[in-house]
């Protein structure tokens, strides 16, 4: 039984440190880090305003094209120095052909869909500009966001920045919109405390930028083409750093199926990565970085979900030995806690699909969905049945 004890609160630190843990580790660490005046800004370079692209890769994108041809061409940088090119390959809904109505975009666009990233790689290799700012077709970037993104590469040790996600308020009266706005503001303070002690593990598809020379071609199979390309970077020992003034915002999921489909493609692509980095896990050769991705990164996409089933299971014997007992205690009450948790995670979604909202269950049903849609996802990728073709999630 000291056994099973043991492991228990094992696993139940794996998890607290996970989602928590880390979170309050970077917080001693900043304080520390301003209190001795350590990781100042930046403060060379002032004049540096160069030439970049904007490369959108779009895949049926109709919808969303002249609105997002509107945003960048209302940004807060010299529009003599931005190059706009959209990557179209495989639309058939018309997009490339909305997009020629535009004189001052450049259209790269063949017949055949062979995916994002392998768009992605095939525009790069025409780009002539030192910077590549990536953005979605979905997405309306904050009107400062391309300035203040090129300013962060005035630090010649800075590879990648990376924007932040924000969910518009429009999805926030569902589990989803909840959920996941929740998860984003959380997201973006680990990734500000992450960027100021050294790097952030990650870049967001939605908006980051990388030094053109640095871009490395990504198997044509990636699944996470933003975190591998900018994790790669970052392990030529430049810095991924993050500005969240710099923004890319989008609705939120239209339902928690819809979240869970796009969570489920996030966890093949975090199991893919994580095989396809094992050298990042190598903490004596990468140090902090490794620290950062393994804390950040790795945990989420592995043993902290495979924990909380443990956990379970490992209370349910704890629980029942108080019970023999005859002297019910802190397992017990850990036990009904755990109940309680679940139950609510199950009621928030009879509640979902009948489009009942209660927000005290959005909390625990997100944070269910997360954790379960790693299993779907570590189950995709065994089976190699996660394709390359995305297929975004219906937005609210």
């Amino acid at each position: 039984m000291m056994l099973i004890t043991i492991i228990f609160w094992t696993l139940v630190f794996v998890v607290f440190y996970a989602y928590i843990g880390y979170g309050m580790l970077l917080f001693i660490i900043i304080r520390l880090r301003r209190l001795f005046g350590l990781g100042k800004p930046y403060d060379g370079n002032l004049d540096y305003q160069p030439e970049i692209t904007l490369l959108v890769a779009a895949y049926n994108e109709k919808d969303y094209v002249i609105r997002k041809v509107e945003n960048s061409l209302q940004l807060d940088y010299p529009r003599d120095k931005v190059k706009m090119v959209w990557v179209t390959d495989g639309s058939d809904d018309g997009t490339p052909d909305i997009l020629a109505r535009f004189s001052d975009i450049t259209v790269l666009h063949q017949p055949e869909r062979r995916g994002k990233i392998a768009a992605m790689n095939r525009a790069v290799k025409m780009v002539k500009t030192p910077i590549i700012v990536f953005s979605d077709a979905n997405t309306a970037l904050g009107k400062d966001s391309l300035r203040l993104i090129v300013d962060m590469f005035r630090n010649p040790k800075v590879g990648c920045v990376s924007g932040e996600k924000r969910i518009q308020g429009q999805g926030s009266e569902t589990a989803a919109g909840a959920g996941e706005g929740i998860y984003w503001k959380y997201e973006s303070t680990l990734k500000k405390w992450d960027a100021e002690w050294y790097s952030v593990v990650g870049a967001a598809g939605e908006l980051f930028a990388v030094r053109t020379e640095l871009y490395q071609d990504v198997e044509p199979d990636t699944l996470l083409d933003d975190f591998i390309i900018s994790l790669r970077i970052a392990m030529k020992g430049y810095t991924i750093q993050y500005n969240p003034e710099a923004f890319a915002s989008e609705t939120a999921s239209a339902t928690v199926k819809e979240e869970l489909k796009r969570k489920i493609r996030i966890s093949a692509g975090g199991i893919q990565s994580i095989v396809r980095l094992r050298a990042l896990l190598n903490i004596f050769k990468y140090g902090r970085l490794s620290f950062q991705y393994i804390s950040h990164r790795v945990l989420r996409w592995s043993l902290a979900p495979l924990s909380l089933l443990f956990i379970l299971i490992l209370n349910v014997i704890l629980f029942i030995k108080e019970i023999q007992t005859g002297n019910p205690g802190f397992y017990s009450l850990l036990f009904a806690g755990q109940v309680f948790f679940y139950l609510c995670s199950i009621l928030g979604w009879i509640l979902e699909n009948r489009h009942i909202r209660v927000k005290v269950l959005f909390v625990p049903y997100y944070f269910f969905i997360m954790n379960y849609s790693v299993y779907l996802g570590f189950y995709r990728y065994i089976r190699k049945k996660q394709s390359v073709n995305w297929e975004r999630a219906k937005r609210a």
